[in-house]
């Protein structure tokens, strides 16, 4: 790269390691490097922020954030909890289990982790503690599973990778059921044993009738990824379709069946999810200027040379890429990350041979893994809140999980054709 391109990739370092939030830092380095280092047109940086919102790839971020606000502000989160507690709260660390199985039944409607952690780890972690769990562990768990909520679809991370890349939404939401699945039974088989080997005494088996009674509360929510998904995957409807389907699914289930949120609640969901996803936006519409200086200079393909010159074997690439995404994830939240990095690897995987829907599924599992690494993991931060503990405590506690999900990631790391087998199976 040249002089201009180090000062600008120098001045976004340092606006990202300040105060200054991502959404600024991305835009002013990227117009900077557009108007003092290339020289074009300001009213070019105007048409890029225009053209990065003008995506209607965007309408199911928003939408899936409502969706999550509503299931919240409800009782549909409450229903889920249950029904998982009443599948395999008897099992030895059934309770634990549960809660890992309620982070995937979220997940698959809210798309998102950090909603995932308030929504499920805010719930469960007291829960855990209250039953004689560990605290460490029941800190560790609730603050690690929440990562299905990027990694089962919906998605936001895999809608905005999609966006970049264009590779059909559909079949990149498929290649995260395999890992969410292994990632749930992983995390759940380590809490059987942990808790067996420490005597902890499962709570009773539900009767039939119990079952029945808690399948039949909990119908209404258990619903709604069928619908999603049912919906999408038998052509009814788009993803895009899918979201705004949900939101008014669950409106009307919270509404008029559960009763459970008022008409005058509508309001502040429908402006808390308009926050959530204005901040979203702008971050979009920042890393499209950057990413436009990016295109200007050429420096995706300027990378892409670099590493094949010094790169041959497309493991060994995986593999840096592997730990390159962990360390970034430590510090760069995901939609950022996302965006940022996409447009500069993608030219990388065409001259490896590496299908970009399985390097999205790595991406969005390696930067999942950052909302529990410090210094800046989001979760750790909430988790350390629901029980007055510090980063240290945190940190720790998540140790024997993070190795549990850094284990499946090499795995699908190093065999594609697991990532891609339901993709084709459906698509061919």
């Amino acid at each position: 790269m040249d002089t201009n391109s180090l000062i600008i990739l120098g001045l976004l370092i340092g606006l990202l390691a300040s105060t200054v939030p991502v959404f600024m830092a991305l835009f002013f380095t990227g117009m900077v490097g557009l108007v003092w280092g290339i020289g074009i047109d300001p009213q070019i940086v105007v048409e890029v922020l225009y053209r990065s919102m003008d995506k209607f790839a965007l309408v199911v971020v928003l939408f899936f954030v409502l969706c999550g606000n509503i299931m919240t502000t409800g009782s549909i989160v409450e229903k889920l909890i249950k029904t998982a507690n009443a599948l395999v709260g008897f099992l030895p660390g059934g309770l634990a289990m549960a809660g890992v199985l309620a982070c995937g039944f979220f997940g698959a409607i809210s798309g998102s982790t950090v909603a995932t952690v308030v929504a499920i780890g805010g719930f469960m972690i007291p829960a855990l503690i209250e039953n004689d769990y560990d605290e460490k562990f029941s800190v560790g768990i609730m603050t690690t599973a929440p990562i299905l909520g990027i990694i089962i679809p919906p998605s936001i991370s895999m809608i905005l990778y999609a966006m970049v890349s264009n590779d059909p939404l559909e079949a990149l939401f498929l290649t995260g059921f395999i890992p969410g699945v292994l990632i749930m039974f992983s995390m759940s088989v380590y809490a059987y044993f942990f808790c067996k080997k420490r005597g902890l005494k499962p709570l009773p088996r539900p009767s039939g009738r119990e079952l029945r009674a808690t399948l039949k509360e909990s119908i209404w929510a258990l619903c709604l990824p069928v619908i999603i998904f049912g919906g999408i995957y038998s052509g009814l409807f788009t993803a895009n379709e899918a979201a705004v389907v949900a939101c008014f699914y669950a409106f009307f289930v919270e509404i008029f069946i559960h009763k459970d949120m008022k008409l005058r609640d509508v309001k502040k969901v429908i402006v808390s999810s308009a926050i959530t996803s204005s901040t979203l936006l702008i971050i979009v519409a920042g890393a499209s200027v950057f990413g436009e200086y990016l295109t200007f200079e050429q420096i995706p393909d300027k990378i892409a040379n670099a590493v094949v010159d010094s790169i041959q074997s497309p493991w060994v690439f995986l593999l840096a890429v592997n730990v390159l995404l962990l360390v970034i994830g430590m510090f760069m939240d995901v939609i950022s990350a996302t965006l940022i990095l996409t447009p500069i690897f993608l030219p990388l995987l065409s001259k490896f041979g590496i299908n970009t829907m399985h390097f999205g599924l790595l991406m969005t599992i390696n930067l999942g893994i950052g909302y529990c690494t410090p210094p800046l993991g989001v979760s750790l931060y909430i988790s350390g809140a629901t029980v007055d503990r510090n980063l240290i405590y945190v940190s720790k506690a998540v140790i024997p999980f993070l190795l549990i999900q850094i284990g499946i990631l090499l795995v699908m790391t190093f065999w594609p054709d697991l990532v891609l087998l339901l993709p084709k199976l459906v698509y061919g």
